[in-house]
């Protein structure tokens, strides 16, 4: 049983990996993946009433990431419906593309720290298209936009979906995965432009011909103010309502997701129904990526057999072994997020490690956050980020690994050789 099982998810997650040569979308292959791997354990086991007790339970476990992610979402597209990023993007203004690349990096990198990192590179690829003509230049943005939304994210709970997985899992905290993985987060960023911002020195921003955005007609400067920070401190919120009440996340956000709708009934509660239709968080439910929601559902589902048929715990015992070094052996998951994607390489290590072994923010699952946050940056393939960059500008491939992957990675290290230091000196 336990080779058909490994040799199911292998190749499942093959169909994953190799989702755009293949073209079959990735969803597809995870919920398959996920039906045959729990058939074949119920069939194979004869358990009925343990595997159906154990489905229930992981099924428990992936609803509560579900809810978060779909309330987060909503929210961000709620945001976004009210043309709220203009607060941020109508302040940066420069003429030296090396002055903007920093201002860029760093309004990424924290906004996809409040927000999430594929949400932050959709609403910073867009703004390039209104800051910048020149369309390798704005490739080169995007390359970069997606190395800050990264690293960004990786620092916070709500900032990447592995790093929110393991929040809601119980492996870290608010504050210590702040406080820990913040500074290696910053020299990942740091690093890439210092570099890139030699290359780019001296160079003038060509900025394209200015259009009317009709889409700021919808709303009112108040309003855009009013759902912008509203929706931030709605999802800054969440890790504090978790805090005080010891309630799931889910909760927070489900609960702040009913704050943001009432707000949103009475300040368009005198309009026509044409006027504020595309502002309500009915039309914002029907924006949000369903297809990736799914997907996590199948994949998280499908590791879920792998832990509780214990796979994953002789997978660890091999690894500890073979390599012997713990941090060895995060970076080398770090570096393999690249090729295939973090979620279910994070969701596999949280079952090979117990918190009985490597309890909460202890080194294992702070330098995890880092690794897996990060290290998708050095392809284009490797986070959501990248792939909503590859569509959004059309960028190739190979391009991105000649021109971004080497920036990516010499981030990646040194980010890694500041958290390792800054563990020893204070642990």
């Amino acid at each position: 049983m336990l080779t058909i099982l490994i040799v199911v998810f292998v190749l499942a997650y093959a169909a994953i990996a190799l989702e755009h040569p293949i073209r079959i979308h990735k969803t597809a292959s995870a919920l398959i993946g996920a039906g045959l791997l729990w058939t074949v354990y119920a069939v194979m086991s004869g358990d009925f009433h343990t595997v159906g007790a154990q489905l229930n339970e992981s099924l428990a476990a992936t609803a509560q990431i579900v809810f978060f992610l779909m309330g987060a979402m909503t929210i961000v597209e709620v945001v976004d419906a009210h043309n709220g990023f203009e607060v941020i993007t109508s302040r940066i203004k420069t003429t030296r593309l090396s002055t903007l690349m920093w201002l860029v990096g760093f309004v990424t990198f924290f906004l996809s720290a409040v927000l999430d990192n594929l949400t932050t590179t959709i609403v910073m690829i867009s703004l390039m298209k209104k800051l910048l003509d020149n369309h390798d230049d704005r490739l080169f943005f995007a390359g970069m936009i997606v190395i800050a939304a990264n690293a960004g994210g990786a620092w916070t709970p709500i900032g990447d979906v592995t790093t929110t997985m393991l929040w809601i899992g119980g492996q870290i905290t608010t504050l210590a995965i702040m406080k820990g993985v913040f500074l290696a987060s910053l020299v990942n960023l740091i690093v890439p432009l210092m570099v890139t911002s030699y290359l780019l020195r001296g160079r003038k921003i060509v900025a394209p011909l200015q259009a009317a955005d009709s889409g700021l007609l919808q709303t009112t400067g108040f309003e855009r103010n009013l759902m912008f920070f509203l929706g931030l401190g709605i999802l800054v919120a969440v890790p504090v309502f978790k805090t005080f009440t010891h309630l799931p996340p889910f909760m927070g956000i489900l609960f702040g997701l009913g704050i943001l709708w009432l707000v949103g009934n009475l300040v368009h509660r005198n309009k026509a129904d044409e006027e504020k239709e595309h502002l309500t968080l009915v039309h914002a439910l029907t924006r949000i990526d369903m297809g990736s929601i799914i997907f996590f559902i199948g994949i998280l589902l499908a590791v879920a057999t792998l832990e509780h048929t214990h796979i994953l715990g002789t997978l660890a015992v091999w690894l500890d072994h073979a390599v012997g070094r713990l941090d060895l052996i995060v970076t080398i998951i770090g570096l393999v997020s690249a090729i295939v994607d973090n979620v279910p390489l994070v969701a596999a290590s949280m079952g090979m490690y117990s918190l009985a072994q490597y309890p909460i923010d202890s080194f294992l699952w702070e330098f995890m956050a880092y690794c897996a946050g990060t290290g998708g940056s050095i392809l284009i393939i490797g986070s959501a980020a990248g792939v909503a960059a590859m569509g959004l500008e059309k960028i190739h491939f190979f391009w991105y690994v000649k021109r971004i992957s080497w920036l990516a990675l010499i981030g990646y290290f040194s980010g890694i050789a500041v958290y390792i230091m800054q563990n020893r000196l204070f642990h």
